[in-house]
């Protein structure tokens, strides 16, 4: 026996970080002239041989023990040559196979480099595992990052998960583990079984899979993310040429896959990925929508988290399909005229032990302090975001998401609770930054280098920040010394004017307010208005139960008003799955919407509202080009508490387009109600909460309004108006008088 006892002991206990310097073939360490030494370590093998796959010839091996390690000496032979293993396995099956240990790393000096910087912005293709062919033989190369790690396994079914039998090589100095298993292919199940310093075995997944079995196992699967076949070049070009034009239409509708619409006669089942293209586009279609916004689809264990503590960070979750469905879904809606924004989730991720939490045995991707590391209010880890390493995995991410499947966009969730070192926790619980103050230095520090490199990369594809403080410059580009965002959630006016919706009709008069005060901050950054899934959980009631009213006409009646005052309201738009049909009852994450409601002319007429409101928002640029302009925005009447009214005015730079916004907020009818405006001539009453069509009483303005000579708000003209209760109605400036 060549090998030292040491050092079969130490393969024998899977303690070994060193398997290339003593697997393979190797020159005898006592000269070239007495021929080369091969040793395997072989699961279930009782015989082996080395085959020299240049002339066919073999030599017998001999077997150290009864764990299937061989060694044995090729006489005669100068230098290491291809050879294959042959081996008989104790069932009696013979087979000849490419040896592991026989391949150069697959990773090289330049891609490890990079990483460590944090600058390697495709490490995804890198590290993981991968499809490849090496010399010419197929099989699968795995790498993973694990620095303080004494030894690395790779551990599947092609092992029996036994970490004994295929330790990974050792990259040195940059944290990276190795190893090229030829003759595995797609659909192999495997996870890297990890030593930490003290000896305690950890087995985990992949932080860089491709998609993954369903829990309890959670194993990584090899998968290949480029199979699909795109047909959406058309889509992406239209892409490329808005890049930039962010005042534009944009409306989106925003859905949690599982829960959309269900298969009930099938056990309750979710759709698929590619049940749900076909249905979603045309629906999304019909109401006028421009974007799809998906909760968040990466894999996660729990389905009661909403996707929102994700283990698989590279993964479309295994509940609706494989990667290429994920993609045959997008390809889809693309091809429709639907674009796809998903919902990323870089602020945060779950303990499960089987994923990132003290990967390597120490607090690898999280901070170590819980001061820093702990998210107090969902339980879960915060990403160290001053690790280059780390700063790579989550930008990297970023990107994947939009080369793999063409996504549009990328909401980042819960960006408050990145940028404050304080968020959500007391005095003494948080750790100021080098300055002294409460920023989270390297978070903004990410943030501005993901946004830059997403648009970079991918010009077009929007970044949306779910940001509910008063943080500045969320929107402005990084250029100038901004976070990057294209645009961010208007939480302020969201919570204001629900508040006020809330309230019965007769309390009101006392919030006028709250319909105000966003004004004051609307165009401080590029907002989105939004009434989203976090609206209607948690006891908070459906959109259609927060309504001040007792009676379901009156609470219709409110939520119509509402939705198209804020259609008419700057900001792009977003609106929450089952919002648009009025739903009743708060929404379930494991039920289908409540689709048989529209049935009924309340929710059905709401659901029509919806689609005039998004088609006349498109069709007409002063409503869906002309958010972010100040000039666009005139106070007609804002002072009449008492009334529950409120008017404003939007129009073009040039005050060519013109449209009075009249909403009133109180169950009683005014009549000859007289507001000012700018321009004499006819005004067209162009939509009517209040209509017969969307269930309402019917009564209105006739479809058009004449200006009367009589000052009124600062105008020199005005016009008298019937103010059906509890309506928001839009008029459009046509012609002089």
């Amino acid at each position: 026996m060549i090998l030292p006892k040491a050092v079969l002991t130490a393969f024998l206990e899977a303690r070994q970080a060193g398997p290339h310097d003593w697997l393979g073939m190797h020159p005898h360490p006592r000269g070239k002239t007495l021929g080369v030494v091969v040793r395997a370590l072989l699961r279930e093998v009782v015989r082996c041989e080395v085959v020299e796959l240049a002339t066919g010839q073999s030599w017998a091996l001999t077997a150290l023990g009864t764990e299937g390690f061989f060694e044995g000496i090729v006489p005669r032979k100068r230098a290491v040559f291809r050879y294959q293993l042959k081996a008989t396995f104790r069932s009696g099956e013979i087979r000849q196979f490419f040896d592991p240990y026989a391949f150069l790393p697959t990773l090289g000096a330049q891609d490890l480099y990079l990483f460590n910087e944090g600058n390697e912005h495709r490490i995804y293709e890198k590290l993981g595992a991968h499809l490849r062919v090496v010399d010419g033989v197929p099989g699968v190369a795995f790498a993973v990052w694990a620095p303080s790690a004494s030894r690395v396994s790779v551990v599947g079914n092609f092992n029996q998960w036994d970490g004994r039998y295929h330790p990974m090589r050792s990259l040195g100095a940059s944290g990276v583990w190795e190893l090229f298993i030829p003759g595995l292919g797609e659909g192999e199940l495997y996870k890297f079984e990890i030593r930490d310093q003290r000896g305690t075995v950890r087995l985990k997944t992949d932080p860089y899979g491709i998609y993954f079995e369903a829990p309890p196992n959670n194993a990584s699967i090899v998968w290949n993310p480029n199979k699909h076949h795109w047909n959406d070049a058309t889509w992406l070009e239209a892409r490329r040429a808005q890049a930039g034009q962010l005042d534009r239409p944009l409306s989106i509708y925003e859905v949690h896959l599982s829960s959309w619409k269900r298969k009930l006669e099938d056990a309750n089942r979710p759709l698929s990925y590619r049940e749900l293209a076909p249905l979603l586009a045309e629906y999304t279609r019909e109401l006028g929508f421009t974007h799809v916004e998906l909760m968040p689809i990466a894999e996660h264990p729990f389905s009661g988290s909403w996707g929102y503590q994700v283990t698989g960070f590279y993964a479309p979750t295994h509940r609706f399909g494989t990667p290429e469905d994920f993609a045959f879904f997008v390809d889809h809606l693309h091809q429709r005229g639907i674009g796809v924004i998903l919902d990323w989730v870089p602020a945060h991720f779950p303990r499960d032990s089987f994923a990132l939490a003290e990967f390597d045995g120490t607090h690898l991707y999280e901070h170590a302090d819980p001061r820093q590391g702990a998210h107090m209010d969902w339980g879960t880890l915060i990403f160290n975001y001053g690790r280059n390493e780390v700063r790579c995995f989550l930008t990297a991410n970023a990107l994947a998401w939009c080369e793999r499947y063409h996504l549009d966009g990328l909401r980042v969730d819960a960006v408050a609770s990145m940028l404050y070192l304080d968020y959500s926790r007391k005095e003494g619980q948080w750790i100021p930054n080098k300055f002294g103050g409460r920023e989270n230095l390297e978070a903004i520090s990410f943030l501005r280098e993901t946004n830059d490199l997403v648009h970079r990369y991918f010009p077009g594809v929007l970044t949306i920040a779910e940001e509910s403080t008063s943080f500045p410059g969320v929107t402005r580009p990084v250029k100038d010394g901004g976070l990057g965002f294209d645009y961010k959630w208007n939480m302020g006016w969201m919570h204001d004017t629900l508040r006020y919706f809330q309230k019965e009709s007769v309390h009101r008069k006392w919030h006028q307010n709250d319909l105000t005060f966003g004004m004051l901050y609307q165009y401080a950054e590029n907002f989105i208005t939004v009434f989203s899934h976090d609206e209607v959980v948690h006891g908070k009631a459906s959109m259609l139960y927060k309504m001040g009213a007792w009676h379901i006409p009156e609470k219709v009646a409110n939520l119509r008003a509402l939705y198209a005052h804020m259609w008419g309201w700057p900001g792009k738009k977003l609106l929450f799955m089952g919002s648009e049909f009025a739903q009743s009852a708060e929404w379930n994450y494991a039920q289908s919407l409540d689709w048989h409601l529209c049935q009924y002319l309340d929710h059905e007429g709401t659901r029509l509202l919806l689609r005039d409101l998004n088609a006349l928002y498109a069709n007409e640029p002063v409503l869906s080009r002309n958010d972010f302009n100040p000039q666009g925005f005139r106070w007609l009447a804002c002072d009449d508490a008492e009334g529950s009214v409120l008017a404003y005015l939007r129009m073009d730079p040039f005050e060519q387009t013109l449209f009075a916004v009249v909403g009133h907020f109180t169950p009683v009818i005014r009549q000859g109600y007289r507001i000012g405006v700018p321009r004499r001539g006819l005004w067209k009453e162009v939509l009517n909460s209040n209509s017969h069509f969307y269930g309402g009483t019917g009564l209105g303005n006739e479809g058009v309004c004449v200006t009367e000579d009589v000052p009124c708000d600062g105008f020199s003209q005005s016009l008298v108006l019937t103010l059906p209760p509890l309506s928001t109605m839009l008029f459009k400036w046509t012609a002089e008088a």
